[in-house]
């Protein structure tokens, strides 16, 4: 196993994919991280998914349809799965003792939403001491008032830079040391 490098899977759930506001390309989107998902257990590289838990109704209500992880990128037995009620991974979840545990130091980030979780878990595992890649086509959202899904994906590209390096996900390497 390498143990410097895991691929963290960020809400990735069906009710996300339900929601009246559509994914920004949610087919590219899945293909995009189906093959980082390749990649890294190629590797030998650990796949986290962030599955989030929110209240009775909401489409990513626990043991719902809605609250799955996507059946086109579903874990296997060997995958993470963390639990999270916030924006943030890291926040009241096991995510950062799992992390230690296998003693990993670098984070490749794909997920949504954009300007939510995937924004919040950035700098937080930044602030943590990690050193972060975000897949910068292989993240998403969807249009937010004024602003598209493509405006709100490019300037979180752009901003995350101060917290990560940002990769198209076909040059995402896990390096083995």
């Amino acid at each position: 196993m390498n143990n410097d490098f895991a691929l963290l899977i960020i809400d990735m759930q069906v009710g996300m994919f339900a929601e009246t506001d559509p994914i920004y390309e949610e087919n590219v989107l899945l293909e995009r991280i189906q093959g980082l998902i390749a990649k890294a257990r190629t590797c030998g590289v650990p796949v986290v998914y962030v599955q989030h838990n929110a209240g009775v109704g909401n489409p990513l209500e626990p043991n719902t349809t809605g609250w799955n992880i996507h059946p086109a990128i579903a874990p296997v037995q060997e995958d993470v799965i963390i639990q999270k009620t916030t924006p943030d991974a890291f926040y009241e979840t096991k995510l950062q003792l799992e992390l230690e545990t296998k003693g990993i130091r670098k984070l490749v980030l794909t997920g949504i939403q954009t300007e939510l979780c995937v924004d919040t878990t950035c700098r937080r595992a930044f602030s943590l001491g990690y050193d972060v890649i975000v897949a910068k086509d292989a993240h998403s959202t969807s249009n937010r008032g004024k602003l598209t899904a493509t405006q709100i994906i490019d300037h979180h590209n752009d901003l995350l830079r101060w917290f990560a390096d940002t990769e198209e996900s076909i040059n995402i390497v896990f390096n083995i040391t």
